[in-house]
């Protein structure tokens, strides 16, 4: 496997043994500083399934529904969300809101506003119309997973990071996955790179939410998967439910039977994990420049084919 260019991490193993461990490249360029096993990398929406947990979280324990409308839980807020919009058409991309960060759109959505507060993304959210009925289509929405974080912490009354902690990160042992002020990285964080060699300060929120921007090593996704296929996250049966669907599943992708996957992709930002519980298979690819994993991805998931 060729690690020519690459910056970042790729850890592949099975239950406790390590397949592959290699790190390359810079954390920090201008310092020297070169990324390790266990640096820090923003994994952008690869934070969506941790934001699905949260709400699976609450709906085990009968504080919400998939079936609860977001209006019931929003008020007044974003009056251009739907009246039939549920906590279901949000975790599952059919919600057919308006996105305040849409990836398609013909021009692409201004520049990241300095977005660091619950009470920020709320403004961001807003003036968005309706896209398409809910429950009509699958369209990738960043939105949805935003708002999904704003109603956990409605009903939760605890801050959405609080929430991340306490009922994901801290149940999987996962250490070393925080939300991160991205203009304030400690040691031991990489900082993105675009492709003119800029950071990527300017072209990411301040802290990110729901949809996006936690950060988090290789290592910890190792812990991860297993906690959650042991029931230490949701329940059991909220394990299995989110796997009933085909290609997309309540804030997970399933490429194939019997693997679930993660990634995230921005400015200065490439993350890709992918877990087969039956073999224990993980394997994590972590970036922090513009050029990404590129054909290790497709090789890190030759082992899903080959397991």
């Amino acid at each position: 496997m060729r690690f020519d260019d690459f910056s970042g991490v790729v850890l592949v193993s099975r239950g406790d043994e390590t397949l592959l461990a290699h790190a390359s490249g810079y954390a920090h360029i201008a310092y020297g500083v070169e990324n390790t096993i266990d640096t820090r990398f923003a994994i952008a929406s690869g934070t969506k399934g941790f934001t699905a947990l949260v709400v699976i979280g609450l709906i085990a324990e009968g504080r919400l529904e998939l079936s609860t409308r977001a209006r019931d839980v929003l008020g007044d807020d974003l009056p251009l969300i739907d009246e039939r919009v549920t906590v279901e058409h949000l975790l599952t991309h059919t919600s057919g809101i308006g996105d305040y960060c849409d990836e398609e759109a013909d021009p692409p959505p201004p520049p990241t506003p300095l977005l660091a507060t619950s009470a920020d993304y709320l403004a961001a959210l807003d003036g968005y119309p309706q896209v398409s009925p809910p429950g009509t289509e699958f369209r990738y929405n960043n939105g949805a997973f935003a708002v999904l974080g704003l109603i956990a912490e409605r009903i939760a009354g605890i801050p959405f990071a609080d929430l991340v902690w306490t009922r994901v990160t801290e149940p999987a042992g996962m250490t070393d996955t925080a939300f991160l002020r991205s203009d304030a990285l400690p040691a031991g964080t990489a900082t993105g790179y675009l492709e003119d060699g800029r950071t990527n300060v300017f072209s990411l929120p301040v802290v990110g939410h729901g949809d996006g921007g936690i950060y988090s090593t290789a290592s910890d996704f190792r812990k991860f998967w297993p906690a959650l296929f042991d029931g230490r996250i949701v329940p059991r049966k909220w394990v299995d439910r989110l796997q009933r669907a085909e290609g997309y599943g309540l804030g997970f992708w399933l490429p194939r039977p019997g693997v679930v996957h993660l990634n995230g992709g921005d400015h200065g930002v490439t993350f890709w994990s992918t877990h087969q519980p039956s073999s224990g298979l993980t394997a994590t690819l972590i970036s922090n420049d513009h050029r990404g994993g590129g054909p290790l991805l497709r090789r890190l998931d030759e082992f899903f084919t080959e397991a």
